[in-house]
Order: structure tokens, then sequence, then C-alpha cells
């Protein structure tokens, strides 16, 4: 599912990475001066926004976590995972349920390279990875089949991942595909960067102007759009930081969530 073997030509230590940045931005250290250049360009416009990266993160441990304990899912695919961090999606998925089976799917070369940190299953689960990109879901859905079974429900996990994906390149498009080639009774995590602070689009324009990929924000009825024909679990779609929040509050003040996430429900 993955070739190592070219992932040192793919790397490019010149341009910031998205998931370098953000992992820059989540206090880890796999990323590179160019990254944390970035990431330090970004909190210059937005201060703020390395308490968005964090409230997104917490929104995936309890959305992931809502799947598995809630929902009985033990099948997830996890789109633009990233680097590793701690609460990645299989061991929240496993704490719950250790049969669980996980698909991660990054296309960055340093990614690929942390790999082994990602697929630390459980002996009753199985966790695999895909060197792939979102913007083509054929390829994942078939890949994917090889650790999944489509015809039992499954998790889709797409927190980030949409945003980097431009206009006319079809986002609605893309997730329709992916939805489409679930089962009744999968669930699907979305969550992305709002168009809601001018300080925001300025830091996500400077970042675009220099990065390997670029960010595209956009309304929060634009990014719950992408979830048309499923039903939206309460609270719906809201601040990243307001679904259904633990006890610890997040922190994050509401005039400063430019971030929305929702789970659906395929019926």
């Amino acid at each position: 599912m993955t070739d190592r073997d070219d992932w040192g030509s793919r790397l490019q230590t010149d341009r910031p990475h998205s998931a370098r940045v953000w992992d820059y931005l989540l206090g880890g250290k796999n990323h590179y001066l160019v990254d944390s250049r970035a990431g330090d360009m970004i909190l210059q416009n937005f201060p703020e926004f390395a308490a968005v990266a964090r409230a997104q993160r917490r929104f995936l441990v309890r959305a992931v976590r809502f799947m598995a304990r809630d929902a009985g899912i033990r099948q997830f695919l996890d789109i633009g995972t990233g680097l590793p961090t701690a609460d990645n999606t299989h061991e929240v998925a496993q704490g719950i349920a250790p049969e669980s089976r996980i698909v991660y799917v990054d296309n960055d070369p340093i990614v690929l390279a942390h790999a082994d940190a990602l697929l630390g299953s459980t002996p009753e689960g199985e966790c695999a990875y895909l060197d792939a990109d979102v913007r083509d879901p054929r390829k994942i859905l078939a890949e994917a089949a090889a650790t999944l079974d489509f015809d039992r429900p499954i998790g889709l996990i797409l927190l980030g991942i949409i945003g980097q994906v431009s206009d006319e390149e079809g986002p609605g498009r893309i997730v329709s595909e992916l939805v489409d080639a679930l089962p009744s009774g999968s669930y699907v995590a979305l969550s992305d960067g709002t168009a809601t602070s001018e300080a925001l689009q300025t830091a996500v324009s400077a970042y675009n102007s220099q990065s390997v990929n670029t960010y595209h924000l956009r309304s929060p009825e634009q990014i719950g759009s992408f979830l048309d024909g499923l039903s939206l679990v309460e609270p719906g779609l809201v601040r990243s930081a307001d679904w259904r929040p633990d006890a610890d509050p997040s922190g994050l003040p509401q005039e400063q969530g430019h971030g929305v996430g929702a789970v659906a429900f395929k019926e």
C-alpha cells in the first residue's frame, strides 16, 4: 500500500507543508525550519490559530470516541491523517474496541516516513496506511477495501482535508464519491477552517503564497453542504470546540472559534 523507496525524492524541505506546519502548531517535533517559520507567520497574523488547531484535534478524539463507543463503529477510514501525535484514530478506537480496523490515508512523504507510528495495532485489530491523495477517491476506496469491509459500517474521517481541495477540483464531488461507497449505518466526521475572520484570511493567504499545498477557507454553510443527504448527529454543524465537549473546556473564546465540525449518519 505504500512505496517508501521514493519518499526521499518527493520530500520538499524548502517549502512548508500543511502536515508539518500542523505538527509545529500542535507542539510536535516532526517539522523543518521552513515549517516552523510558516507557523510563526500564521500566528503573527492570527495568534489564536494554535488554539484552533488543538480544538480540531480534540474534536477528532470526541468524534472517534462517539463512533466507537456510542455508535458501535469498528472500521475507520481517516483521510488526511497528518503526522502522528497523541490520541491518533486507532488509539482512540482500539482503546474502546480492540478489534477495530483503521486505514490511514496521506500523501506527504514525511507522514509516510512516520507511518510505523500509525500502524501499532492491537493484536485483535488492524491498521494500514495508504499513500494516496484525497483527490483520487477511487484509488483510496479500492486500496482501503483490502483492510476494510465495505459491507459493514465505516467511520469516515475528513478533518482539515477538504479545505485543501480547491473549488475547481470539486470538493463536493470528492466527498460524495467517498460517502456513496459507504454502507448504510456509516458515519462521517468533517471539520474545516471557516472564512469568518479577516485576520485568519490574511494569515492563510500568506501561507498559501509559499506552501506546497494551499488551504481554502469556506463559509460554515459551504462546509455543511458537503454533508447534504446525511443526517447530522446532535448538535449538528457547530464550532469544533462545541461538538459534544468534554468536561474539560477548550479554553477557546466563542469569537475565536474559526473552524466548524460535524458528525453525520448515513441512513
